[in-house]
């Protein structure tokens, strides 16, 4: 992780950082864009999901890219004189109701009795391939997407969101007991409390002799991607290009990263839902009945913790166990046919990746018992959140919702340590960086 000169609101320019801050760009609900979009006319979503102004898709980053020129010409957005890490917090304020309910409470407290949720470095990720073991993907990525999030650091030159890692401080070093000390003993550069019921603060870490420690400190271990996969690939698919066109070393050579000690700060993995236009969820139902045993369950959508809570019983212990849910019914599929499952899967895949339930839904229910190929175009993805999935469902002609179980976190470090990746969209990793606190842009990166 190396030291580069933040990109940050300037302290009266707007209305306040949670009105111009945002969650990261892919999971953003449309309603929820309206509603940064409407906070501040600064917001950073129209930076990471620009719409253009002249109703042309094609312009869209370069609209971004303008839009951002203009803030920095401005000064709405500047750069901190001296490059440096950034410690940054979040912390769920004592006695919100919100983040309790959301499950942001934390699990230490500080002297005001707010929940930290997590605590880590941001800093520049120096690239390296894939295959290098230093960095390990959990799952698989769509080239839309890549391309996407690619074209639009092309445009802007600058990473304008943070990718979120984890790595292994059970042996803890400088990096963890630097991040302990400046949240505890500092002052912060930057404080927000977010509608989610988060609080955000976030320090600057400049001294030569602390950097020099975390580098050390750092310089050995591995780290897990646990959200960001695509903007990854697309820093490795820009650095690809900058190269390939004879532009040898520059800021491509990084990208923008949120690293946490996993050991010091477990993460919360949440579900990831998929939503199918056009497929009735009576003909779904019919059509997994040959492959699953499947179960009404009384209360359908109207009693969804019922629900919830069957579906948990149903995949307690690693057992592969969906709701299939739409029109104000659910049906639970548990116990796949080994003989349908074993012929579904692809050669080479491990016995524990084939046993993972997003793996059995790719690659059982969704592509051999739907007939439906698992990508942006055809399968909508609802990240955390049952009921939106289920409404989400109930609003598009004939739809239907699966609802799926949280990954456990000891599958997914022993799937990406064996070289394998989950299918796309199968983990939500959290609490999420919130996108905004701080930017990187390549002149000052």
């Amino acid at each position: 992780m190396a030291p580069f000169r933040g990109v940050r609101y300037a302290a009266g320019r707007v209305s306040g950082l949670a009105e111009v801050t945002s969650p990261p760009y892919d999971v953003i609900a449309h309603e929820i864009e309206d509603q940064l979009i409407a906070a501040d006319p600064h917001n950073v979503v129209r930076l990471i999901l620009p719409r253009s102004a002249t109703g042309r898709p094609d312009e869209i980053y370069s609209d971004a890219a303008v839009a951002l020129q203009d803030w920095l010409d401005q000064q709405i957005m500047v750069p901190d004189q001296v490059p440096g890490l950034y410690v940054y917090e979040q912390a769920t304020v004592r006695g919100d109701a919100l983040a309790s309910q959301n499950g942001h409470t934390g699990t230490r407290q500080d002297a005001a009795g707010h929940g930290i949720a997590q605590r880590g470095l941001i800093g520049a990720l120096r690239l390296v391939p894939a295959d290098a073991g230093i960095v390990l993907p959990h799952e698989d990525v769509v080239p839309g997407p890549v391309i996407g999030r690619r074209q639009l650091m092309e445009a802007t030159q600058a990473n304008l969101e943070p990718i979120f890692l984890l790595y292994d401080g059970s042996q803890p070093g400088a990096a963890t007991r630097l991040v302990e000390a400046v949240a505890t003993g500092r002052a912060p550069l930057l404080e927000a409390l977010t509608t989610d019921g988060m609080r955000h603060r976030l320090w600057a870490l400049t001294d030569p002799a602390e950097l020099a420690a975390v580098a050390a400190d750092l310089a050995p271990r591995q780290a897990l991607i646990a959200d960001g996969h695509h903007r990854y690939a697309a820093y490795l698919q820009l650095q690809e290009r900058r190269r390939s066109a004879g532009g040898g070393d520059g800021p491509w050579d990084y990208g923008l990263a949120l690293l946490v000690d996993s050991a010091a700060y477990p993460p919360q993995i949440g579900a990831i839902h998929r939503v199918i236009p056009g497929l009735a969820p009576a003909a779904a139902l019919d059509l997994a009945k040959g492959s699953f045993s499947t179960s009404p369950l009384p209360g359908g959508t109207r009693d969804l913790p019922a629900a919830l809570r069957a579906l948990g019983d149903a995949s307690a212990g690693g057992r592969v166990a969906f709701l299939v849910a739409g029109g104000g019914e659910a049906h639970l599929l548990s116990d796949p046919d080994p003989v349908q499952l074993d012929a579904a899967m692809p050669p080479g895949r491990s016995p524990r990746w084939r046993g993972l339930t997003a793996s059995v839904l790719q690659e059982l229910l969704l592509t051999r018992v739907w007939g439906i190929r698992d990508d942006e175009s055809s399968v909508r993805v609802v990240h955390n959140d049952a009921a939106r999935a289920i409404r989400a469902a109930d609003e598009v002609p004939a739809g239907t919702a699966v609802i799926c179980p949280a990954l456990p976190a000891a599958d997914v470090y022993a799937v990406a340590a064996n070289g394998e990746r989950v299918p796309r969209k199968s983990t939500s990793f959290g609490p999420k960086p919130r996108t905004g606190l701080v930017i990187r842009t390549f002149a000052q990166g």
